[in-house]
């Protein structure tokens, strides 16, 4: 029975630690997609249910397993490097995800299953503008044109429209519209890849103006959990990683913001309205995770 309980705890630990893998990677690119994501949800579901497995086990095991192959010093701080790896990766993924997210409210998923499609259209009327700011700099303008689209809708009706010049009568503009269905208006952003919004398909690393600030926020998050690596992994006693890791006060922590994170992020995944604590919880998802295993690893230096 102990020897069941044992290799069940470590088979859910690697099937949560590919599937978090998995569902991160996932995560990445689906920004640039419609939602519903369901990759990334199912993904993150088998990881949290492994998880929750996992620390089961561990309160009716209660107790590391005795001395075999997986438990020599070598193998345990390689184990708890992979862990930290995957906590840089996912802390970095979060971070990204947020600051790429493509959703433009329901008008833009509307446009997408309507087989949307970019055009080169020409402002006809401008019915408002105003600025946006950045630190007292006027970053761009947010305005409602009237667009003409050649060869298509005469009058275009865009909501929310994002220029980075102010936009006039004449003025080309990108638009991102449905043939089959002019009445649901067109999208204009000149801050986002619009053949990539249009095209639904997953890209990790947009070619717009976010495209360079999401690949260095996800180099700066991902290079401080690489710093946070050999740290955590290397510096501390094996012994130490090894009570850690089958410490089941410590691993019931570990699974319980898993499951956090995966709850703040579920709204966002499938399309639906987060609560403001599940809003809160997604927008600080990458410093609860690093910040969280930073906090349960600080038993490992004894």
């Amino acid at each position: 029975m102990r020897s069941a309980l044992i290799w069940l705890v470590r088979l859910c630990s690697l099937a949560a630690s590919v599937a978090a893998g998995v569902a991160c990677m996932w995560l990445l690119g689906a920004t640039a997609m419609a939602r519903p994501w369901h990759e990334p949800f199912v993904w993150g579901a088998v990881a949290v249910g492994c998880a929750v497995v996992r620390v089961v086990a561990l309160w009716v095991l209660r107790g590391e397993p005795k001395d075999d192959g997986f438990t020599d010093e070598f193998w345990i701080k390689l184990r708890t490097g992979a862990l930290w790896v995957l906590v840089a990766f996912s802390s970095a993924v979060f971070a990204v995800a947020l600051l790429t997210s493509s959703n433009a409210g329901d008008n833009l998923d509307a446009l997408r299953d309507a087989g949307a499609e970019v055009s080169t259209a020409a402002v006809v009327e401008r019915q408002s503008t105003r600025q946006e700011l950045s630190d007292g700099v006027v970053k761009g303008y947010a305005s409602r044109p009237v667009v003409s689209v050649p060869g298509g809708a005469e009058r275009l009706t865009v909501r929310g429209a994002f220029t980075h010049d102010k936009p006039g009568k004449g003025t080309e503009v990108d638009v991102l519209w449905a043939r089959s269905d002019p009445g649901l208006g067109g999208y204009v952003n000149e801050s986002k890849d619009l053949p990539t919004l249009a095209e639904n398909r997953w890209k990790a690393f947009q070619d717009d103006e976010l495209g360079m600030g999401s690949l260095i926020a996800f180099i700066v998050v991902a290079l401080i959990g690489a710093i946070l690596t050999p740290v955590f992994a290397l510096v501390p006693d094996a012994d130490d990683l090894q009570e850690v890791a089958w410490s089941a006060p410590f691993q019931t922590v570990r699974t319980a913001l898993t499951v956090l994170v995966f709850w703040g992020w579920s709204p966002l995944m499938l399309g639906s309205q987060p609560s403001l604590p599940q809003m809160l919880v997604a927008v600080g998802s990458f410093c609860l995770v690093l910040l969280g295993y930073v906090a349960t690893s600080l038993r490992g230096f004894g």
